[in-house]
């Protein structure tokens, strides 16, 4: 104890709040048991579990892991910003790293694009959410890896035109005559349909599990993205996945992110020990933070009470962006697959706001969508994929 400190008020402050016998730690722990009955969804970055309740074993889905094409169609995303970052670092150093790193990523451009078809999509990838797509996915890859080259060779002969408003002009936006499908649309599909892969078999998984979704004690723990990403419940992906998944009836006020909390690594070989390990943590974790939010409620009783969410859960309190809107504060509402301006803006704000998921630009509309067609991804329109004039797959027209 500090020698500033005094022993008897600090003895005051750990009778409470401080130490595993202080009067807040047998509040938790009397809650925890309160509650020992209620289904627990606890996620993580890469699993999610189903504590069923009484003691009852967890289910494991480990959603990350299986998600197949993730990392390609990633690669594929990614290419918008690794060409802006290229104009920045011509920028502010037209003779260091830029040229090495174009040269080598023209290079991996090259060699993905000839190991790309529509057998390695649909044979060896083989995502169960794009059957019947895979002839349409190789072709947008096709295309993408095409005016991606055509745009570093160019840079690499004349660096002149390694500058934003061209890179906007000739290779992200709409309206280029050599462009028939913009880069932004392409980043939007991808984006796109990583998210509806992850939705649709965390809500197949959930449907399997027949949960009580009114009981259920729902806790997204550990870091999920970027450090400063997902904290809240209307920049978390998963969270927003697990709302859809519950068709809304999850209430918000049972839906915790602690982004410090301790998770689970991935269960190898069917071992679920440290799963069941952590379930009293996870569950007084849960129920001492509803204990306390209760406590408030019951204090102040006759004054505004806090809200998790303004608005319905599947409305997310969204509104439409327009061209007049100068600034945004959150994910605007997408109107239909054709609404690009809305699903832009969305790229933009998940580049600029820290606290978003790069890849969450449109996993909630995803996730909605595929409730909305009874989670059937062929009923689905992938915006910047579907009915969009991509050349035929192989054809050289599209680095022309």
């Amino acid at each position: 104890m500090s020698e500033h400190e005094s022993p008897e008020l600090i003895d005051l402050f750990t009778a409470y709040t401080a130490g595993p016998h202080s009067i807040g730690a047998h509040l938790r722990a009397t809650a925890a048991r309160a509650h020992a009955r209620d289904p627990l969804l606890a996620v993580t970055g890469a699993d999610m579990a189903l504590y069923p309740g009484d003691g009852r074993p967890p289910t494991v889905l480990p959603y990350r892991l299986s998600n197949r094409g993730f990392k390609e169609l990633a690669a594929v995303s990614h290419l918008g910003t690794a060409l802006a970052s290229l104009v920045e670092l011509y920028h502010h150093e037209p003779g260091g790293q830029w040229r090495a790193d174009a040269a080598n990523l023209l290079h991996q451009v090259r060699r993905s694009r000839a190991a790309n078809s529509t057998a390695l999509w649909r044979d060896r990838i083989a995502a169960v959410s794009h059957r019947g797509r895979e002839e349409t996915i190789a072709a947008m890859v096709d295309y993408a890896c095409a005016v991606t080259e055509r745009y570093l060779v160019r840079a690499l002969a004349d660096p002149s035109c390694l500058n934003h408003p061209t890179l906007r002009e000739e290779y992200l936006e709409d309206g280029h005559p050599d462009l028939p499908v913009s880069f932004n649309r392409i980043m939007v599909a991808t984006f796109f349909l990583v998210g509806m892969d992850n939705a649709h078999r965390l809500i197949a998984w959930c449907d399997g599990q027949n949960i009580d979704w009114a009981r259920t004690m729902v806790v997204v723990v550990g870091q999920i993205g970027r450090p400063t990403a997902g904290v809240t419940w209307r920049t978390n992906g998963v969270a927003r996945c697990v709302l859809a998944a519950s068709r809304n009836t999850l209430p918000l006020d049972r839906l915790y992110i602690a982004p410090h909390a301790q998770g689970f690594a991935t269960p190898v070989g069917g071992d679920l020990s440290e799963v069941e390990a952590l379930e009293p943590v996870l569950r007084q974790l849960w129920a001492g933070t509803r204990v306390t939010v209760e406590l408030g409620g019951a204090m102040f009783e006759g004054y505004p009470a806090f809200s998790p969410g303004d608005g319905l859960p599947g409305h997310l309190g969204e509104r439409t962006v327009t061209r007049a809107d100068e600034v945004i504060t959150e994910q605007p509402r997408i109107g239909s697959p054709k609404d690009w301006f809305a699903l832009v803006t969305r790229l933009r704000l998940v580049m600029e706001d820290p606290r978003q998921l790069l890849s969450g630009a449109v996993t909630d509309y995803a996730a909605q969508q595929l409730i909305a067609h009874g989670n059937d991804p062929r009923a689905v329109t992938v915006p910047g994929l579907d009915d969009e004039p991509y050349p035929v797959y192989g054809s050289t027209s599209a680095a022309a």
